[in-house]
Formats: C-alpha cells, sequence, structure tokens
C-alpha cells in the first residue's frame, strides 16, 4: 500500500467506529460487516465484493496494534508532514513518508494483496433450521444440509437435543478466504410432536389409561417404550386418577444422563354400560363407606 493510500482512507470511518473503540467492539463490528458483505452472502455482486475487501482491508489495520499506532501518526501529521531521526553525528536529517513505508513494510513481506491484511481471518458462520422426529431427538441423528457453493454438509444432531435448541457445530460454516479457520454451523432444531410421548427434561411422559376396576383392584399392565418393546407395571389397588408410576431408566439418554419413564394414569369411565352393570354397580356403591368425596373441597373453600 502506497502512503497516500493511508492518508487518503479513513479506516474508522470505513468500519463506523469511533477512534477510541476498544480491541473487542472492533471485532464485533467488523465480524458483523463482514457477514453482511461476503462475497458468498452477495454473489456477482461486485460493490458488495468491494466493500468486503475496504473493511477487510481497515480491519486488519486496526486490529493489529502496532499497525494502528503507525496509521493513527500518519494520518495526524496529515499529507504535507515529514518525519525527522536523529543521525550519528547528532544532528538530524529528515525522512519522507515513503522511506516511512518501506521501512514499515520491508520487514513484513509486504502486503500481497487483499489476503495478506492482519493475519487470516475465520471463515463466516453459517446458520440452518432443521425439524426431525420425536424418536431422533431422543436417539440423535446425522442431516445433511447443502449451501450454494459448498460441499454437502453432514451435521451430527446429539442424542436428547430439545425443541428450539441451537447446536453449534465447529468449524462446519464458511471456509477462510486467506487460510484461517473455518466459521461454525449453528442449527435451531424443531422437534416434532409424537403422539404419544412427550418430554420433560430427560424423562418421557406417558398418559396410560386403566379400567375402573384396575384402578380399584388392581392390575398389570403394558406400557410402550420409545423405540422398544412395552414393559410391564404394575397398578396397585386403589390407585386414584392421576397418579402418576414410575419406569426407571426409560427416558432420554444424553451427555446429562439417563431419564425415566413417567406413566400418569388415567381411570376411563365407559361411555355405556348394560342395565345388569348399572344394578351391579349400584349394589357395589351401597356396600361402599357413606363419604361425601366432595365434604373436604367444601370446607377449603369457604375458608377463603
Amino acid at each position: 500500500m502506497a502512503s497516500q493510500d493511508w492518508l487518503e482512507k479513513d479506516f474508522y470511518k470505513v468500519l463506523g467506529v469511533a477512534k477510541d473503540v476498544s480491541d473487542s467492539e472492533l471485532k464485533k463490528v467488523y465480524r458483523k460487516l463482514a457477514r453482511k458483505y461476503h462475497p458468498d452472502s452477495n454473489p456477482g455482486d461486485q460493490k458488495a465484493e468491494a466493500k468486503f475487501k475496504e473493511i477487510s482491508e481497515a480491519y486488519s489495520v486496526l486490529s493489529d496494534k502496532e499497525q494502528r499506532k503507525e496509521y493513527d501518526a500518519i494520518r495526524a501529521m496529515g499529507g504535507g508532514a515529514r518525519f525527522t531521526a536523529p543521525n550519528g553525528a547528532g544532528g538530524q536529517s529528515t525522512q519522507g513518508f515513503e522511506d516511512v513505508f518501506a521501512n514499515l513494510f520491508g520487514g513484513r513481506g509486504g502486503f500481497g494483496g487483499f489476503g495478506g491484511f492482519g493475519g487470516p481471518m475465520p471463515g463466516s458462520d453459517l446458520t440452518a433450521a432443521t425439524s426431525i422426529p420425536f424418536i431422533d431427538s431422543v436417539n440423535g441423528t446425522t442431516i445433511k444440509l447443502s449451501y450454494e457453493g459448498l460441499a454437502p454438509i453432514n451435521a451430527k444432531i446429539p442424542a436428547g437435543v430439545m425443541d428450539g435448541q441451537k447446536i453449534k457445530l465447529r468449524g462446519k460454516g464458511q471456509p477462510s478466504p486467506n487460510g484461517g479457520p473455518n466459521g461454525d454451523l449453528i442449527i435451531t432444531v424443531s422437534v416434532k410432536p409424537h403422539p404419544v410421548f412427550s418430554r420433560d427434561g430427560n424423562n418421557l411422559r406417558i398418559t396410560v389409561p386403566v379400567t375402573f376396576a384396575e384402578a380399584v383392584l388392581g392390575a398389570t399392565i403394558q406400557v410402550p417404550t420409545l423405540g422398544g418393546d412395552p414393559v410391564k407395571l404394575k397398578v396397585a389397588p386403589n390407585t386414584p386418577n392421576g397418579r402418576v408410576l414410575r419406569v426407571k431408566g426409560k427416558g432420554v439418554q444424553s451427555s446429562k444422563g439417563i431419564g425415566d419413564l413417567l406413566a400418569t394414569v388415567e381411570v376411563l369411565v365407559p361411555a355405556h354400560i348394560s342395565d345388569k352393570a348399572a344394578k351391579a354397580l349400584a349394589d357395589f356403591d351401597e356396600l361402599l363407606p357413606n363419604e361425601d368425596p366432595r365434604a373436604d373441597l367444601i370446607n377449603r373453600a369457604g375458608l377463603l
């Protein structure tokens, strides 16, 4: 780069930052602009490509402490200034801008074009969204993503991923334009609902219907598991509606451990019964204690 280029270019203005901008804020602003104007995001747009090179040039200088210091000094002196330096005899000799730039970049191998500024830059991050079946969210899966100009990407979705969770795959994003590390791939996962099971952390929940007789007398029933064989579950006598029964180790296995299967008992009421069944039920009711199941509810409601 010629000295005149640095004199005429306001790198702070190019990036839209103040002269006292911190390193972290400078990097944040640059990455935002780089993603916006990257050629891969604007195929065939020469203006965007030119802008990308301009902001990369500005960042490469301002992100390097020594170059930024020298840039600020040169800009502060303006076009007519000259550097003075002591000579061997104790006097002073003048040194023009061209000599300064020769010394400044001669030992650094020169710029060599856009790719040499400020060291290798990381590639841009890629984002994607995917929708997977419920069972794949529990067991894990691999999906294939395609981006224009890039080879297809095989992205591994880990077991136990939750609906709406973001998965970051390091190094699966855009390649660097000048030999730096690849960007990352960030995938937002949507999990399709299951007709039977639901998630509760690492636990799986299921509603299990039982008959009135099974709830009163007790029974051993079969309960489905996700992707496996049914298991036998014991319903104790006099089990009320809504009681939760636990099957250990039949939940979601993830890096945080393995959950359980939680079965909520739902006592079914028959829609139609015969006259004989109705009489038998009435006889049964006559044998029960004469208790009002709503008495306590009414008493507690009156306390407020």
